[in-house]
């Protein structure tokens, strides 16, 4: 009993999902009635000129199986020939019309898609991103935009005019001989539910396989190439490939099996469409034996049936294409369903940032999956123009203080303010645009010098680049460059040295010109010769600005005007440098005390 409760469920699942999916693309086309309206009027009328050749050829038949002397006859059977001549190549006019408006479609359709999948991943939390492949997600992405393709294919080319065929013959048929009709639209039925159980559950699931399997091989490829300098590093490529080896073992089974499934599945609809042409057949031969039916009728019948043949034929294998559709598609459908880990207010109001005050009020956050919270109602003011360090050790929330800010995660209870207003009722992007970030490990973009220097201010003049790179300590290495600002610096920028990113992220930031900096261990990984060069440019950067630097060195926030030392998610010492280390017991005391010796 629990097994066939769990089979029911997982049945339910599934048609649900498929169901799902076909919406979700009727969504889409919806969106575009123009080349929708196109697409499928012109379907339907080649589908009614397919459907109208058998019986101009069976009055055809029946014509000529007349002495050619009656006139009467003679003319029927010229009108006949042209109305076939008519149907062909209206048939052929009407495909040609459906095809152009099936390609505006489907290409519309998939920049859609590509268009709203890339804006919705972007606003995925920071959690998510940390927690998937890349990899996985392009592939996810770039095999849903295909997979409508064939969908769009299938559906409106393919099943759309197949099943108005076999709903108009079957209607023809009932009125001439109505127990041809119910054979017909029994075998019909009968051949649709066959097709499309074998698809839902003996090929789907294969097929899903298969698909979970494509994907952790694209995720496998993109991790090992990112991280190629640490293969290097360990001289691990033989390793590597002896992972991907497992993983594509993996894949090749699954793939092997859902071919295999596919085939097995097309091999039982072929043996029931004989089986439905023979019944048809043996059906006409009886009408004829009766007396019911004439040469005209009988070859009506007989090229219905071969028409029906073919259509139903691939009726099996298209009912096969679209659950390959759909289940590539799940996964980007299921994309498209999780949520933004962070959401804009459906009304936001207007930020701009004038002075850089900061202040927190009883701000109580928790990490998703965590069992307690890292910050309890924390409060904390920090004045305009003031430059304050957040130290502490590892895993104290000197970072998270700071992502909160950015709004990078939402607090769950409290307020988080700038120049007093609540950062939840402002859109991200507006609050982030005036919030300048310096990382420890800056990422830039495969572009040129000077898109990455303006990134933050596309607008930005060659002029301003170039002033924004000279008080960063950035151009004289730019300059030394073959291109110069119009060198690319490599993907995440590994043709450059930390403390050229380093540099490239400080520019970045003075073309932003925000009233607030970040600042986060911006120093803590360059060698001494670029550290000097990167504080240089720092202090500049600094002027006239809030500024929070998350350090770790504590050499870094000597001068500040205010350090902040956190610890388990609490500020536990407020005050300058020369306060700090003179509280005997102190963390920052101790923490000064270690790096000191």
């Amino acid at each position: 009993m629990v097994t066939s409760a769990s089979s029911t469920a997982s049945a339910a699942r599934k048609t649900s999902l498929f169901v799902d999916v076909l919406g979700f693309v009727m969504r889409l086309w919806l969106a575009f009635p123009q080349p929708l309206a196109v697409t499928v009027g012109t379907v339907l009328l080649a589908t009614l000129a397919d459907v109208l050749m058998p019986l101009a050829a069976g009055r055809l038949v029946a014509d000529v199986a007349e002495p050619a002397s009656q006139s009467t006859r003679l003319e029927d059977a010229l009108w006949m020939l042209a109305a076939l001549a008519a149907c062909g190549f209206g048939s052929v006019l009407a495909k040609r019309c459906a095809y152009l408006g099936i390609t505006r479609l489907t290409t519309r359709v998939m920049q859609k898609i590509g268009t709203e999948s890339f804006a919705h991943v972007q606003r995925l939390s920071t959690d998510w991103h940390a927690n998937t492949f890349a990899g996985s997600t392009v592939r996810r992405l770039t095999r849903g935009m295909w997979a409508v393709d064939m969908l769009d294919d299938t559906l409106l080319l393919m099943l759309l005019p197949e099943f108005c065929l076999l709903v108009l013959t079957t209607l023809v048929l009932g009125w001439h001989w109505p127990a041809m009709g119910v054979l017909l639209g029994v075998l019909s039925v009968l051949f649709v539910a066959l097709s499309c159980t074998l698809t839902l559950y003996y090929v789907a699931p294969s097929a899903q396989a298969a698909n979970a399997g494509d994907s952790k091989v694209g995720a496998a490829l993109a991790d090992a190439m990112t991280c190629n300098a640490v293969v290097k590093a360990f001289g691990a490529e033989t390793r590597e490939e002896a992972h991907l080896a497992r993983i594509l073992d993996q894949w090749r089974t699954a793939t092997a099996r859902m071919w295999i499934r596919g085939t097995d599945s097309a091999n039982i609809q072929a043996a029931a469409v004989v089986v439905m042409r023979l019944s048809l057949a043996a059906a006409a031969i009886w009408l004829w034996c009766k007396g019911r039916a004439g040469p005209g009728d009988v070859a009506y019948v007989l090229t219905m049936t071969f028409l029906v043949q073919g259509y139903l034929r691939e009726i099996g294998q298209q009912v096969s294409v679209v659950q390959r559709s759909v289940n590539e598609m799940e996964e980007l459908l299921l994309l498209w369903r999780t949520p933004a880990g962070v959401a804009d207010p459906a009304q936001p109001v207007t930020l701009h940032v004038t002075y850089g005050e900061i202040a927190f009020e009883h701000v109580t956050f928790q990490y998703p999956g965590q069992q307690t919270p890292l910050f309890t109602d924390l409060s904390v003011h920090i004045a305009p123009g003031s430059r304050v360090g957040l130290v502490g050790p590892s895993g104290s929330g000197k970072s998270t203080f700071t992502k909160l800010l950015l709004r990078l995660y939402a607090q769950n209870s409290g307020r988080v303010l700038v120049d007093g207003v609540d950062t939840q009722s402002v859109r991200q992007a507006d609050l982030r645009r005036q919030i300048a970030l310096v990382p420890q490990e800056p990422v830039l973009f495969h572009r040129s010098l000077a898109e990455n220097i303006a990134y933050g201010r596309p607008d930005a003049t060659p002029e301003q680049i170039v002033q924004a790179a000279r008080l960063a300590n950035a151009a004289d290495f730019i300059e030394r460059l073959p291109e110069g600002y119009a060198t690319l610096v490599g993907e995440r920028g590994i043709k450059l040295s930390g403390g050229e990113r380093q540099r490239v992220a400080i520019a970045r930031a003075f073309l932003a010109d925000a009233r607030i900096l970040v600042l986060d261990e911006a120093t803590a990984s360059l060698d001494s010769a670029s550290e000097a060069l990167v504080q240089e440019a720092m202090e500049r950067l600094m002027e006239g600005r809030t500024v929070l630097i998350v350090a770790h060195r504590l050499s870094t926030v000597v001068g500040l005007d205010r350090i902040l030392v956190f610890e388990h998610g609490q500020i536990v010492e407020d005050g300058t440098h020369a306060q700090l280390v003179q509280q005997e017991g102190g963390l920052y005391q101790r923490l000064y005390n270690l790096q000191s010796l």
